[in-house]
């Protein structure tokens, strides 16, 4: 590092030499300070001692996997992380997104595409929330469904259930919008909280994950041909 250099840092953990070069001459080119490692140990490491503002990280790495490297670096904190996957694969969606990735990106990839993610993200990552936030002692309950907002808890029949950050974060704005029908496009504006410039599909993962979480006390409907809404009246 240059001293003086305030330019972001971005870590690109790649098993391919020819993409991760790739991808560093765009970053760098875009004006990003960018670092890289080939093993997931590897890029563990320099996540802590570097400090990135955000990772680009494949999913099939030697060693430890892009998963596993995720489930790590969110243990220690929100550092942002845009995921490469070799198929677009609906698991691999999933999977990343459940263990708290901000995006994901198919290989072969745009190379601008991926700067555009990358500032996307670190924008959002920066951004205020688009909405005042309910206070700390709200409780939202619906049937059998419960949230306390301020421990960002759900519980469904008093038994509490596991959410990642964003489908908590859908699932209460949803429940504040009661009655309303809500874009895809509006959802990743609230919950994200800035204009999304990747694949509306995302919103689709974490709705259905929700349900999947929930069960029968899941209380999001799709609208067809325009996004979600929790009824008015649900029972």
């Amino acid at each position: 590092m240059v001293p003086g250099d305030d330019r972001e840092l971005i870590l690109i953990v790649e098993d391919e030499p020819n993409i991760a070069s790739f991808a560093q001459m765009y970053l760098e080119a875009s004006g990003y300070r960018v670092i890289t490692a080939e093993r997931g140990e590897d890029g563990l490491q320099l996540a802590q001692t570097e400090n990135p503002q955000l990772v680009v990280l494949d999913l099939m790495l030697p060693g430890l996997d892009g998963y596993e490297v995720t489930r790590r670096l969110r243990q220690d904190g929100n550092l942002p992380i845009i995921m490469l996957t070799a198929r677009d694969d609906a698991i691999d969606r999933v999977v990343g997104l459940e263990l708290g990735a901000d995006d994901y990106i198919t290989k072969p990839f745009n190379p601008r595409e991926l700067v555009a993610r990358v500032r996307a993200v670190l924008r959002r990552s920066d951004a205020a929330p688009a909405a005042a936030p309910l206070p700390q002692d709200t409780t939202l309950v619906l049937d059998g469904l419960r949230v306390e907002v301020g421990g960002r808890e759900v519980y469904v029949h008093d038994e509490g259930v596991a959410l990642t950050p964003k489908e908590f974060d859908l699932l209460v704005t949803l429940l504040e919008n009661r009655g309303l029908v809500m874009t895809r496009q509006q959802l990743l504006e609230r919950v994200w909280g800035f204009t999304f410039l990747g694949d509306s599909r995302t919103i689709d993962v974490h709705v259905r994950q929700l349900r999947r979480k929930l069960g029968e006390q899941c209380p999001i409907q799709t609208v067809w041909g325009t996004g979600y809404k929790v009824p008015a009246a649900s029972r």
